[in-house]
């Protein structure tokens, strides 16, 4: 007979001392325990991918920061989530994912907005790479990839949620974006219409 294990694993979190279920990751841990830290890539439902970085922590005996979103935490593991060195990351995460969106692109009330409000970045330094245009071929869905920050939840939501295995991710550097099928235009690929992608999308780029 398998038995399951019921133990939580305490561990502290800037300063204080919370507990996490078996399995749970240190960002969810955080979130139930009333402590905010930054994300994007993350959401519930979804497979935790670790690549946006906006929900770095710094852990005590480490030298690099780790994402909270995939990373479990161990027992009387010291967490800050809120440290100098963890907030200057997560802050200019958010500050350059901002500069891929275009301004005319920028809905207030995205989840990138939202994270931006939370650690007061009203404007990003960098300069925007060139997006790819807007796409309103499929009846149902509008692409705007000047809002999108490539967090590659469409193509979780697509591939692993709804198996369709439309939407993917092409090509390399500044040239990287996302795509349907083979780089067609959205209303002339295999897309159902679902709205899967819309739902998981942080910032209305569908």
């Amino acid at each position: 007979m398998t038995t399951v294990a019921t133990d939580t694993i305490a561990f502290e979190l800037d300063g204080r001392t919370i507990e996490a279920a078996p399995g749970e990751t240190i960002l969810l841990a955080a979130r139930r325990a009333g402590v905010d830290i930054p994300h994007l890539c993350f959401t519930d439902g979804l497979r935790a991918d670790g690549n946006c970085r906006a929900c770095v922590v710094e852990i005590d005996g480490e030298r690099v920061l780790a994402p909270s979103c995939c990373r479990a935490p161990k027992p009387s593991m010291k967490v800050k989530a809120e440290s100098d060195r963890a907030r200057a990351s997560q802050r200019m995460v958010l500050e350059l994912l901002r500069a891929d969106v275009a301004p005319e692109a920028e809905k207030a009330d995205s989840e990138l907005a939202h994270w931006c409000d939370h650690l007061g970045i009203t404007a990003s330094r960098f300069v925007p790479r060139e997006q790819p245009a807007a796409d309103a071929s499929h009846p149902g869905i509008a692409v705007n990839l000047a809002a999108c920050i490539q967090c590659n939840r469409c193509v979780r939501a697509c591939r692993e949620e709804q198996v369709n295995d439309v939407i993917g991710y092409a090509h390399r550097g500044e040239a990287s974006k996302i795509v349907f099928d083979l780089d067609v235009a959205m209303g002339s690929s295999t897309c159902v219409g679902c709205g899967e992608c819309v739902q998981a999308c942080p910032t209305g780029a569908l």
